[in-house]
């Protein structure tokens, strides 16, 4: 197969799809591999490396996207890359389909093979190619929350650690998975005071024993009890390939402390807080209410070479099946690897992007 990647043109978006090694695996299992000029440069992989792994350097994206039959990215095609995407071409990436609709309607028409991350699931029923990026999207909203909360950004004035004779802050974790538990742990070892609510009463038992943190049950009222006493707030929401529920409503920011700080990592699926809406590295903050709002959907890009391994050591496992046996009868080896196909030849092949659209939708085996 022809695999290939290209530079990622989503604002302050410095990840690549591909490493060098991971070319060098595609290669090594009888692939071609293409990757455009200055693809890897932001994550400190220069062309040489990917040429020195087998891969064939090509000058603009659009050779990429003409040339290969499947290409594997980081972020969703964007509106300019539309008209690249070609029927039966497999695009292999994070898609978010459910806050999307745009791009839904696009991966339609072109009847293009859609590979979402963000949905295909191991074996233990997890999440494995969300996980690592979910992990680090965790431990960074702490700290992006951490420097929101200084008086020069618009915050408190508050340290999350406190000082002696000084009240630490306090820190409400909304969603106690892996975000959460990134978001849980990093907080923690910055001393502030943590919250942690979840709907899964297993999971809270879980999260109390191991971190003897304080959790609560995930409910309107709680969250809106909680609120009033919160520095900084974390939206570590999912519905996996479905849009993240509002459980911050507008009204409860009246309550909240002028210069407390919001960080929604669910921006990505739509955001858990009402007031959300998408932001960047360079201009990632916004107030209402006297609240700060940090809501950029790309964090984990801001640590790119950090992210790009963790995110490209997840996906190669998936890739390489995909490669090999062709999308059709790895997805029919493999179900986790199935519910990852969200469009397949002009049919949207993911049940919770149909319900939250009200579109049809067509389940995958039934094509295959």
């Amino acid at each position: 197969m022809r695999i290939g990647t290209v530079k990622e043109i989503k604002h302050n978006e410095y990840r690549v799809g591909l490493t060098p090694n991971n070319a060098r695996e595609y290669v090594n299992h009888g692939h071609e591999v293409f990757v455009q000029a200055g693809a890897g440069a932001e994550s400190a992989l220069p062309d040489e490396a990917y040429a020195a792994a087998g891969a064939v350097i090509l000058g603009t994206a659009r050779e990429v996207w003409e040339t290969c039959d499947m290409v594997i990215k980081v972020k969703e095609p964007l509106a300019a890359e539309y008209p690249l995407m070609r029927e039966d071409q497999i695009i292999y990436t994070y898609l978010h389909l459910a806050a999307d609709r745009a791009l839904t309607e696009a991966l339609l028409e072109c009847k293009t093979k859609a590979v979402a991350y963000e949905t295909i699931r191991g074996a233990d029923g997890g999440l494995p190619l969300l996980r690592p990026m979910s992990e680090i999207a965790g431990k960074l909203s702490v700290q992006a929350g951490a420097r929101c909360l200084e008086k020069p950004m618009g915050g408190r004035g508050v340290l999350l650690g406190g000082a002696v004779g000084v009240h630490k802050a306090n820190v409400v974790i909304i969603g106690g998975g892996i975000v959460g538990t990134g978001a849980l742990k990093m907080a923690m070892g910055m001393g502030a005071t943590v919250t942690i609510f979840d709907n899964n009463v297993d999971r809270l038992a879980y999260l109390d024993d191991v971190f003897a943190v304080q959790t609560m049950y995930s409910n309107l009222a709680n969250i809106e009890a909680a609120l009033p006493y919160a520095d900084l707030v974390i939206g570590a929401v999912l519905i996996p390939g479905g849009a993240a529920p509002k459980l911050i409503r507008r009204e409860f920011l009246k309550s909240m402390k002028p210069g407390s700080v919001i960080v929604d990592v669910a921006v990505d699926q739509g955001g858990c807080c009402e007031t959300t809406k998408v932001t960047y590295h360079d201009n990632p903050t916004f107030v209402v209410d006297g609240v700060v709002h940090y809501c950029v959907a790309n964090m984990p890009g801001a640590v790119s070479q950090t992210s790009t391994f963790a995110l490209t050591n997840a996906t190669l496992h998936y890739g390489l099946k995909i490669a090999g046996l062709g999308l059709e009868a790895a997805a029919k080896a493999d179900e986790g690897l199935a519910l990852g196909v969200n469009c397949y030849k002009g049919h949207l092949t993911c049940e919770p992007v149909a319900q939250d659209f009200g579109m049809t939708y067509t389940a995958l085996d039934s094509m295959l």
